[in-house]
């Protein structure tokens, strides 16, 4: 599986750092540990990013949630 984040083009550098560890499941204390940055410091800057507009995309490849038969073709929307 990866993560895809769309949008990315509005965002800073440092959001963008913040939004990639963010929005693969991270806390702000540990967003913070890993960028030398204050926990409210990521949560503003995860704040601004939201603000900006992204949009973040699961590519998963296969079945691996074992919700398709393997009858069934997966289709993009």
């Amino acid at each position: 599986m990866q993560i895809e984040i769309r949008g990315l083009e509005r965002l800073s550098f440092r959001e963008r750092q913040v939004v990639a560890l963010k929005e693969t499941g991270q806390s702000n204390e540990v967003v913070a540990k890993k960028l030398g940055l204050a926990p409210a410091t990521v949560a503003t800057l995860y704040n601004r990013a939201k603000n900006k507009g992204y949009e973040v995309v699961l590519v998963i490849s296969g079945d691996p949630l074992g919700v398709f038969g393997e009858d069934e073709e997966v289709t993009p929307e």
